[in-house]
């Protein structure tokens, strides 16, 4: 399995628990905008994200 692969396995879990949590109203409104409710959670996705677009870029070989 490539790196990439399971990035995109590990986001696509953590959106299956972000739903199933917000579903079952695990968490407000102003904890959602606030960083201090979800903010490790945002900050750990938006690494996987920032890491799964450097892959692909170097992938192809372009810059971003």
């Amino acid at each position: 399995m490539t790196e990439r692969t399971k990035i995109i396995q590990k986001m696509l879990k953590m959106q299956r628990e972000f739903i199933k949590q917000e579903q079952n109203g695990g968490f407000s409104a102003a904890e959602y905008y606030s960083d201090e409710g979800l903010g490790e959670y945002k900050k750990q996705y938006d690494e996987l994200a920032r890491k799964l677009v450097d892959l692909a870029h170097a992938e192809k070989g372009s810059h971003r």
